[in-house]
């Protein structure tokens, strides 16, 4: 029972989560992460492209992700697991790779920066990593690299809770998204190799 209602807890927030990027679309003015950044940054099209890239195909990958890890799905819709599968994949590639362009325009500095920097690269190491395994037939190794890759994307939802958290413990922004560029994947990564290496797929 607790692990069902552990499983619904996570489902909810992937899909909650996932569909907060159409608040961008449905809200006028800058809200959010959006009043961290300047007003040159604002104006640029590249970095614009580039934001509501990565936020709408990840918010997308996010929603979709979770599905996969339905077991009864696997195994009696094969034909639908392999459609959200490549849905995922190529969603997260865009997605990945917007988010190493705005990485470098990270507030707070090199330390944001280098953080949502190197949760890019996992994310899309792991994702191509399981699409080549799988290509391969290699199942238990494209599903640890599924885990690995989730969970790189599991940090929109993290960096969600731990940010206003972090936020009203130091009470300043920038202490909090510094930190928060890190805590929001790092724990991730522990808690995916763990349930890999419980499930022996390592």
């Amino acid at each position: 029972m607790l692990k069902k209602i552990s499983f619904v807890i996570f489902a909810t927030l992937c899909v909650g989560i996932g569909l907060y990027p159409l608040v961008y679309a449905l809200v006028e003015g800058t809200f959010g992460l959006l009043q961290s950044k300047s007003t040159t940054l604002l104006s640029s099209n590249v970095w614009n492209t580039a934001f509501y890239t990565h936020i709408s195909l990840g918010g997308f990958a996010l929603l979709i992700g979770w599905v996969q890890f339905v077991k009864p799905i696997r195994i009696k819709y094969v034909t639908i697991h392999k459609t959200i599968g490549k849905c995922y994949v190529i969603t997260v590639l865009g997605s990945g790779l917007a988010s190493l362009y705005i990485a470098y325009f990270a507030t707070g500095g090199l330390i944001p920066s280098l953080g949502f920097t190197c949760l890019g690269l996992i994310w899309l190491y792991t994702t191509i990593k399981a699409y080549v395994a799988i290509r391969n037939r290699k199942i238990q190794q494209h599903q640890m690299f599924m885990i690995f890759s989730y969970a790189a994307c599991f940090a929109a939802v993290t960096l969600r809770i731990w940010l206003p958290l972090l936020s009203s413990l130091f009470g300043e922004f920038l202490i909090a998204y510094k930190i928060v560029a890190w805590l929001c994947w790092v724990p991730n990564m522990i808690v995916a190799f763990m349930i890999t290496r419980r499930l022996n797929l390592l």
